[in-house]
């Protein structure tokens, strides 16, 4: 009997485990077609009947993932690393975790995703700057945000672009009453529109009906004439769908469409020539002279998940699709591109270091730099992407899932300009490299530093309502102080002269600006040290050369009292030239009080004429 018994359990074990295959299969399976909602469902079965492994873990985490849940994501990516994973899990993992705000734990995944993949972009750039946060939350700040209350609703609304003749377009899933897309059990998105007021106010959206069909449709982009829309469209409506050879699925993806305005209404749409079955095209974009077209896509030939490429336009003829490359696009997720009339490229990332989620990026595709983070205040834990700007009415808007649904923001810019400092030798004319330039604000706090290049010239972007001043230094030369005009925009260039320091030597003394010290003191300033070092440079060119250093007090104070306070200011003065390598056997020093004042005002000296004669003189005895 305990044969039989035992026979009886086997087989029960095995019965089990061929069921258990099975619904992991079923659940991979949904997971493969992109049915995350059902997936989600069939793997949280699996876990309630504590049939879950790691792999389950990992395809529960990316279900949730893919629908942009990222507490339960995040949840299900620590059940999973506690087994080894792929690099790209613990990537997901560390997103998840910045969208939540944990940012050093999030740190700890991307050290093993950068151990996995040391190669990949995002782990280089992490380990050069792992602690970025701080850095991007104290950028300054671009744009002033404010909700767009006017036009939300309960349902995701998003990829809002405002035509210029002041009709905003935009994208939403709030028509309850239509039909549902399957895989995620929400309602079809949608075209709206609504008309932006004078006062910046929007009138209730209206469904664009002509273009609008019973699946997915939008985002759009619009020709600066607001006489030709470019679309996106879910490929069933065209029956541009495959069929999925191991279900009934019909795999439909994202294509562009084209329409044109005729007596107020969209007409004549058409597909463009590079949609396909195989891959999606959708979140479009087209330059202001209409020559440009940019968009998102999965085809083959790109550097991650989905990546921004472009097309050139001619009519109704279409280049050969380029890839933006990497100065764009990372192994992650890239889309929702906006080109501006200034051919600034606006874009969404995930595999760039952001606050959490997407994040939006600019890049100035007419130069050479680097894509940059809009920072805090556009950018937050969560998703925020679909940035667009309307030039002539100097208004953008984005969208956001930061209070956990997609809803449109407005984005009014920042006045902002370039300073740009260019600095010259003054006594040839020529262009000065490698000058270390700093800008102040009005309290004198340095915001930034930078050296200039090859062109003599170095540039901040800066805020219109603030004063700036330039601090330039070069080694051989005086160091400058130059004001920075205001500006309302508009790009300024400062031209800043040094004097080469050799230019400072006499045949009797070295000529430095005052090193003035406080009342009563002897310690050298802050001020005074700058201009010491540059003795210190002076006496390292000519090895030769010995300096006296006489020291002068106001006629402040008794005689004997003014004596005294001189000669420790000259020794101060002589100790910190020592302390900067200056052989002390090249230096003497001498107080003088009150006695040779550089102005003989006596007793009625004011304040500034006691502080011209509370100074150092540096003669050359040798």
């Amino acid at each position: 009997m305990k044969k039989i018994y035992s026979f009886l359990s086997v087989a029960l074990i095995t019965a089990l485990g061929f069921a258990q295959n099975n619904q992991i299969e079923t659940a991979d399976k949904l997971f493969e077609t992109y049915q995350y909602v059902d997936a989600i469902d069939a793997y949280l079965k699996l876990v309630d009947n504590n049939n879950a492994d790691a792999h389950v873990y990992k395809q529960l985490a990316d279900s949730y993932y893919h629908v942009f849940n990222v507490e339960e994501a995040s949840k299900w990516y620590a059940k999973a690393v506690e087994t080894s994973q792929d690099a790209e899990t613990y990537f997901r993992y560390a997103q998840t975790l910045k969208s939540q705000g944990k940012y050093e734990e999030a740190n700890k995944q991307m050290d093993v995703f950068a151990k996995l993949l040391p190669n990949d972009q995002r782990a280089i750039t992490h380990l050069e700057n792992p602690n970025y946060i701080p850095q991007l939350a104290d950028k300054s700040k671009l744009f002033e945000v404010e909700e767009i209350n006017d036009i939300s609703s309960d349902q995701s609304d998003f990829a809002p672009v405002l035509s210029n003749n002041n009709v905003l377009y935009f994208v939403s899933a709030r028509d309850e009453g239509g039909k549902k897309d399957s895989w995620t059990k929400s309602p079809y998105l949608d075209i709206y529109k609504s008309v932006r007021n004078t006062d910046g106010t929007l009138s209730e959206p209206e469904a664009e009906n002509g273009l609008n069909t019973p699946y997915h449709d939008g985002p759009i982009t619009l020709s600066a004439d607001g006489k030709t829309m470019i679309f996106a469209r879910d490929g069933h409506s065209t029956k541009m769908y495959k069929k999925l050879k191991r279900s009934k699925v019909k795999l439909g993806q994202q294509g562009l469409f084209k329409a044109t305005l005729i007596d107020g209404k969209w007409s004549n749409i058409e597909p463009l020539p590079f949609n396909s079955t195989e891959y999606s095209v959708t979140h479009p974009s087209l330059s202001s002279d209409g020559k440009t077209l940019y968009f998102a896509s999965n085809m083959p030939g790109g550097l991650g998940d989905t990546d921004i490429w472009r097309v050139s336009v001619n009519g109704n003829s279409y280049g050969e699709p380029e890839n933006l490359g990497s100065r764009v696009n990372t192994a992650g997720k890239e889309g929702f591109p906006f080109i501006s009339e200034n051919h600034i490229l606006y874009f969404a990332s995930s595999g760039r270091q952001g606050f959490g989620g997407l994040d939006i990026f600019k890049v100035d595709l007419s130069k050479n730099d680097n894509a940059i983070n809009l920072g805090n205040g556009v950018n937050t834990k969560s998703d925020d992407f679909a940035f667009s700007l309307n030039s002539v009415m100097q208004i953008g808007y984005f969208s956001s899932n930061r209070t956990g649904v997609d809803n449109i923001y407005g984005a009014t810019p920042i006045c902002q300009f370039e300073a740009i400092a260019f600095v010259k030798d003054a006594t040839t004319n020529q262009i000065i490299t490698q000058a270390s330039v700093s800008i102040l604000d009005k309290s004198s706090n340095v915001m930034a530093t930078q050296e200039t290049a090859k062109n003599g010239q170095t540039s901040f972007q800066v805020n219109c309502k603030n004063n700036y001043t330039f601090n330039v230094v070069k080694d051989g030369f005086e160091s400058a102080t130059v004001t920075v005009d205001e500006s309302k925009g508009e790009q300024i260039i400062v031209e800043v002269a040094l004097m080469p320091i050799n230019e400072m030597i006499t045949e009797t003394e070295v000529k430095l600006e005052n090193i003035y010290f406080e009342f009563n003191k002897s310690n050298i300033t802050s001020q005074g040290a700058l201009e010491l070092d540059k003795l210190v440079k002076i006496m390292n060119d000519y090895p030769d050369m010995n300096i006296q250093v006489k020291s002068h007090t106001d006629t402040k104070g008794s005689a004997s009292y003014n004596l005294k306070l001189s000669e420790r200011r000259a020794q101060s003065t002589m100790q910190y030239l020592i302390s900067k390598g200056v052989d002390k056997n090249r230096l003497s020093a001498k107080g003088m009080g009150s006695t040779e004042p550089k102005i003989d005002c006596k007793s009625n000296c004011t304040k500034e004429e006691d502080a011209l004669n509370r100074r150092s003189e540096f003669l050359i005895i040798k």
